[in-house]
């Protein structure tokens, strides 16, 4: 009998014979007493008396699967006999019971990043039902937000729930999957239930470090504290996985301020020069307190802004220029230079002429000089016999702001050139004029005829002169000291001799190329000194021709005649055989007269002659 049958349906039973007939015959059923069926006695009159068994209760097969019952017949005799039977009611199956898990709320943890494979659990459930209705089949009652079948899968048969997908504590750290239950039966019973994973963080992400805001450039002269950047760490870990440390590998004018858990602010903690170091690559490590710990690293970029803080400097606080007389105006003599620590416009230079302090000489009104490129340029053309040297200063200045500058000295010095020739001193002129000289026809060898005293307004090289006798060629009879201008016979005088000698002097510089001048001198041979003495005599002399020139040159001459004689009896009494050079060294460079009133007494100037000079010389 199906536990689904109604109530007050009915069901025969069977039926009782008795071999009497009559009253003796089966009269009535009677059921032993039970809660769920009563009896239902037909009573045909002579024919027959049936029963039927009527339910009166709702079978439940979970509650009592089986029903025993006794059917008693009974007979109308006096005393009355009776026949039974007994009565099993199987109560038959009807799925009238959902699945029920064993929990309500499953729970369970997994390790993040477990193998595929790996079981979570094993979900159990009951059937009051039997057979096909008690046949669980589980499965996952929805996706949901989680997509639970992208995760894990089911054994339908079993409920074991395994890992099918990567596990990831940063993407989700518990999973909340839906499963349900149905048994097999017509129509199918479910059940809903609930799984919640939680997922356990396994250390697997290294700390990141990330620039959230940056003030770069930093100027060179921000003071210490000032914020550079803010740097936030970030780890998708949890727990102490999560927790975080940053700090500055090596040596940088910075440091790290934790200001709230992760977040850090780089500031400048020492003093910045752009000129030391422009750019710092700072090396930032953020590390976890993981087991074992992970970390990570990120190199922050920090410009340097220049400030003004170098002026120009100069090479060398003074510079010498040479130029040379003569040069072109509007060259350029010098060009200056300058370097400065600082960039761009702080490093920007001008150049600006400040006057000089000596030789009171303006230098605007000589030099002037180009603000931007620093050449120095000539204003004039320079003479090295007005002007030898002068002095100015240069001040360069940087575009900065405030400005910086700083001087430097410039000493120009003018190099003389050979643009002077060679004048004749008095008492001769130069070619051109009438000189004469007179010496006795008895002079020894080495007789003293003149001295030509010569100067050169140039200096140097250029004013070493040294003296030649041109005319006559072949000249034998007079000699003249390259380096003293003094004229002396080679050796006595013959009856073949003129009495008159013409000589040509001449006075070369040493200058490339070599500038000369020229003096003519007769020589007359006289029979006697009486007869020098009377053409000295009537030489006229201008009265107007004495000047200061001679009056210093008179007072050297007394001075410079004193000196000589003294130096010369000293070396006739130590050394006989001096030589002329020797004699000519102590000589100074005016006229005198000789001991013997020969004639003057030179100082020498130089051995350099100039190269026709000195072929005739090496001649003669």
């Amino acid at each position: 009998m199906p536990e689904s049958s109604f109530l007050g349906d009915k069901h025969p039973l069977p039926v009782a014979h008795d071999a009497d007939e009559g009253t003796n015959s089966v009269k009535t059923y009677k059921l032993s007493p039970n809660e769920y069926f009563s009896l239902d006695v037909q009573d045909a009159g002579d024919k027959s008396v049936t029963a039927e068994l009527v339910l009166q209760k709702t079978l439940d097969r979970e509650k009592q699967s089986v029903i025993d019952l006794t059917l008693s017949a009974i007979d109308g005799a006096k005393p009355a006999k009776t026949g039974t039977v007994q009565l099993k009611i199987n109560v038959l199956d009807v799925n009238d019971n959902s699945p029920v898990f064993s929990k309500s709320l499953y729970k369970t943890q997994v390790v993040e990043n477990a193998v595929m494979g790996t079981t979570l659990l094993t979900l159990t459930a009951t059937d009051l039902d039997e057979g096909l209705n008690a046949q669980l089949v589980y499965a996952f009652a929805d996706r949901g937000r989680f997509k639970s079948d992208e995760k894990f899968t089911i054994n339908s048969n079993s409920g074991e729930i395994t890992v099918k997908g990567d596990i990831d504590y940063e993407e989700n750290q518990a999973y909340e999957i839906r499963v349900q239950v149905r048994d097999k039966g017509v129509p199918p019973r479910l059940a809903h239930g609930k799984v919640l994973v939680e997922v356990i963080d396994v250390n697997d992400n290294a700390p990141e470090i990330s620039v959230t805001s940056m003030m770069s450039p930093v100027k060179e002269d921000a003071e210490t504290g000032t914020a550079v950047a803010m740097i936030t760490i970030t780890d998708r870990d949890g727990g102490k996985n999560g927790l975080t440390d940053c700090k500055i590998v090596g040596a940088a004018p910075f440091k790290l301020n934790r200001n709230y858990k992760n977040y850090y602010s780089l500031l400048v903690d020492g003093p910045l020069d752009r000129e030391a170091v422009s750019e710092y690559n700072i090396s930032i490590v953020a590390a976890d307190e993981g087991t074992p710990s992970l970390s990570s690293a990120s190199v922050i970029q920090v410009k340097v802004a220049d400030v003004n803080d170098n002026p120009p400097r100069f090479q060398e606080p003074v510079i010498n220029i040479y130029v040379k007389e003569n040069s072109q105006i509007g060259s350029v003599i010098y060009t200056l230079t300058s370097s400065d620590l600082d960039s761009t416009d702080n490093a920007k230079v001008s150049y600006s002429l400040l006057n000089s302090g000596k030789n009171n000489v303006p230098a605007s009104s000589v030099i002037n000089i180009n603000s931007d490129t620093g050449d120095i340029v000539s204003l004039q053309t320079f003479n090295f016999e007005e002007l030898k040297t002068f002095q100015f200063k240069v001040q360069a200045t940087d575009s900065g702001v405030p400005p910086l500058s700083s001087n430097v000295t410039v000493n120009v010095f003018i190099l003389d050139e050979n643009d002077n020739s060679p004048t004749i001193l008095a008492p001769y002129s130069e070619h051109g004029s009438v000189n004469s000289e007179s010496i006795p026809y008895s002079a020894e060898a080495g007789y003293f005829v003149a001295k030509i005293r010569a100067v050169d307004a140039d200096s140097g090289y250029n004013a070493l002169l040294s003296y030649h006798l041109t005319e006559p060629k072949g000249n034998n009879l007079f000699r003249i000291g390259t380096s003293t201008g003094e004229i002396r016979t080679k050796r006595r005088m013959s009856d073949n001799d003129l009495k008159s000698h013409p000589l040509v002097v001449l006075v070369c510089d040493n200058g490339e190329p070599s500038l000369s001048a020229t003096v003519s001198i007769d020589v007359v041979v006289v029979e006697s000194t009486a007869d020098i003495q009377t053409q000295f005599r009537h030489v006229p002399i201008k009265e107007d021709s004495f000047s200061d020139l001679n009056l210093y040159l008179l007072i050297a001459i007394v001075a410079v005649s004193v000196i000589f004689l003294l130096s010369l009896i000293t070396l006739i009494a130590v050394r006989c055989h001096r030589t002329e050079s020797s004699f000519s060294r102590y000589s100074a460079p005016m006229i005198t007269t000789h001991p013997d009133g020969a004639g003057p007494t030179p100082n020498p100037l130089s051995s350099m002659t100039c190269a026709s000079a000195q072929t005739h010389s090496r001649a003669t």
